[in-house]
């Protein structure tokens, strides 16, 4: 076998770089520390040698396997994996008959918010008598995608996101110590298309990091830079860097395409900050202020739906949670736009700071003691709903301020009725 064909061979049969660096021992572990470090609850946990069922709760590639995974070799105990994907009833039944001739069987499941309701039940049994201990891994809330009864009998254990420092220290720990990357003369010039690529998930980075590394000789020297990534992955993202313009210019540019009326371009914008590993919530909460904001009263029904957008991807999260993003900004972008509201509290606000604090008129204030009702608190207020119209025309602001109109519905369809409605009532005072 020829020179080349051989090291082709050798490369094939080697595991991926992720799994040649799976760490062995809980000190080995990247991040976590809240979890896994010196005095944390798991690893005093792990070092009494009695762990409690547990589902692991985190984004994709940050130690949920891998934990498991030493944690059954610290403590040596028989172990058995299954993946909710491709698991049913009939192999969860299996592993805890052999559990009954094993003492201290560890069952993982991975993805196990997959896993139906008559799927998880079949746990309960074995968990509950000590059977088995669980180890189950979800990307979801496992207060939604768990039953109930199940998640009482585990502690949830919740994985963070790596962060940059994280990502960098593992970057170089696998040039400095892999077994294959050894062999290469490699410096990492710049970092952020790894990371950004790559999305928090150590996983892929590390396999990302093996794709660019192994497109060159050993012979060659090897300056990584963010161009040379981009290549390798066949993918030209653009660097979205969270904290700096970047972040600031493409939100801008998120916000002022969906004002615009423009899903196209809005969508667009969302997809960037999706690939940037943007923060679901971040991009959720600006839809929401942006439904009050550039929509307001042209159609109430945008904050509802914003809101359950909000409400909907703090549950779900990525990779899913894209989907309700995309629905949401097409409805925004679409949707009839009036900053009405937006203009009026300002206005007011000005007011406010222009005039200062001045005084509630008498007939509106609060007279809840007698002395106040002496003092003419309250007095000859009329109750709007013994009018006509459920309407008495009384003034309501400031005599210094009387009549100043601070609220001026936009042109479109439901702030016509809006102004109709004031017409009505106001058009002498205000002007309607």
């Amino acid at each position: 076998m020829g020179q080349f064909r051989l090291k082709l061979f050798l490369r094939i049969m080697t595991p991926p770089l992720a799994e040649r660096l799976r760490p062995a021992t809980l000190d080995d572990l990247t991040g976590q520390q809240h979890l896994t470090g010196e005095g944390s609850i798991l690893r005093q946990a792990v070092e009494k040698g009695v762990i409690p069922s547990m589902i692991l709760w985190g984004p994709p590639g940050v130690g949920k396997t891998t934990i498991a995974n030493i944690i059954a070799n610290t403590l040596q105990r028989p172990f058995y994996t299954l993946s909710a994907i491709s698991s049913g009833v009939k192999d969860v039944r299996e592993v805890i008959e052999k559990a009954g001739n094993e003492e201290g069987t560890i069952l993982f499941i991975d993805e196990i918010h997959r896993f139906n309701k008559g799927q998880q039940d079949a746990l309960l049994g074995a968990v509950e008598k000590g059977v088995i201990t669980l180890i189950g891994a979800t990307t979801e809330n496992p207060s939604f995608e768990v039953n109930s009864a199940l998640l009482s009998r585990c502690q949830v254990y919740v994985l963070k996101t790596l962060d940059q420092e994280d990502l960098v220290q593992l970057t170089n720990h696998a040039i400095r110590e892999d077994e294959v990357l050894k062999n290469y003369s490699i410096q990492v010039e710049e970092y952020e298309a790894l990371i950004n690529i790559s999305g928090g998930d150590a996983r892929k980075l590390l396999n990302l990091l093996e794709l660019v590394v192994t497109s060159f000789s050993e012979s060659e020297k090897i300056i990584i830079t963010n161009e040379m990534v981009f290549t390798c992955a066949q993918k030209r993202i653009a660097l979205y860097d969270k904290k700096g313009e970047q972040h600031y210019d493409i939100i801008s540019a998120f916000i002022k395409s969906m004002r615009g009326s423009d899903p196209n371009a809005a969508v667009y914008w969302l997809a960037r900050m999706i690939e940037g590993g943007e923060d679901v919530k971040f991009i959720a909460r600006r839809m929401l202020i942006f439904a009050s904001e550039d929509i307001g009263n042209a159609n109430p029904n945008a904050l509802l739906l914003a809101n359950a957008t909000f409400d909907a991807v703090s549950k779900i999260g990525y990779p899913e949670s894209r989907i309700i993003l995309s629905q949401c900004v097409v409805y925004l972008a679409t949707s009839v736009k009036s900053n009405t509201s937006y203009m009026a509290i300002d206005t007011a606000l000005r007011l406010v700071k222009e005039k200062g604090d001045l005084p509630v008129p008498l007939h509106i204030r609060n007279a809840p003691t007698k002395l106040m009702k002496n003092m003419n608190y309250g007095k000859d207020y009329q109750y709007d709903h013994n009018s006509e119209l459920n309407f008495s025309g009384q003034e309501l602001l400031p005599g210094e301020i009387a009549g100043t109109r601070i609220y001026e519905p936009g042109a479109n369809t439901r702030e016509e009725e809006i102004r109709k409605f004031l017409k009505e009532r106001w058009k002498e005072k205000y002007g309607y």
